[in-house]
């Protein structure tokens, strides 16, 4: 993801929108918020277990990736967290139980599937409903961890491509919002702005 002139917003990025065939419910927002929470919890769970499985399978790189990755779902529940913790004081996040993983190919494509539902269907739509009950909160929440699932996406398709030629590169998780860089060559996030010296290392 290239670094851009201003800190990309809905207001001023264009692949905000929602696929045709959405399987997303929309519901209030804080409904949403609900939900998005229930389901990075499902992610959060479901790459713990995907780093477990690739260190046996081998796969160190892929490992730290699923771990990286975990980490930075944990960043959007706490996000989202807050804000429903605003609106309805009490609330309990949700439990859920970490899937069986399988070879690590068809992990990263299950970790990629998840990752581009959130992207291009789940947050366009929990963004658009937002922006209509005037949540702005809502909307910059939904926004950072929307464009944090897309890179998600790329560097579990890159690992996969090169799933049999790893490389030993590192990753960088943004604390902010959760954004994961490979390599050492960057100087901040090009999500929130965040300088690369504030990045986690996996």
């Amino acid at each position: 993801m290239k670094v851009r002139a201003q800190i990309p917003t809905v207001k001023n990025a264009t692949n905000f929108n929602t696929v045709a065939d959405s399987k997303t419910v929309v519901g209030s927002t804080l409904d949403n918020l609900k939900a998005a929470i229930a389901g990075e919890t499902g992610a959060h769970a479901k790459y713990t277990a995907f780093a477990k499985a690739a260190r046996e399978q081998g796969y160190t790189q892929i490992a730290r990736l699923f771990e990286a990755t975990a980490a930075a779902e944990l960043i959007h529940i706490d996000l989202e967290y807050t804000l429903v913790a605003e609106m309805e004081p009490g609330y309990v996040k949700p439990a859920v139980a970490a899937p069986a993983a399988r070879a690590c190919d068809l992990n990263l494509i299950s970790g990629a599937n998840g990752e581009i539902y959130e992207t291009s269907d789940m947050y366009p739509a929990f963004i658009r409903k937002a922006q209509e009950e005037g949540n702005s909160k809502a909307v910059h929440v939904f926004t950072r961890a929307k464009l944090a699932e897309s890179v998600h996406a790329e560097r579990y398709l890159a690992a996969y491509n090169d799933l049999d030629a790893p490389d030993d590169d590192t990753f960088y998780l943004c604390p902010i919002c959760g954004y994961i860089h490979k390599g050492e060559d960057f100087e901040k996030c090009p999500i929130c702005f965040r300088p690369k010296s504030t990045f986690t290392a996996y």
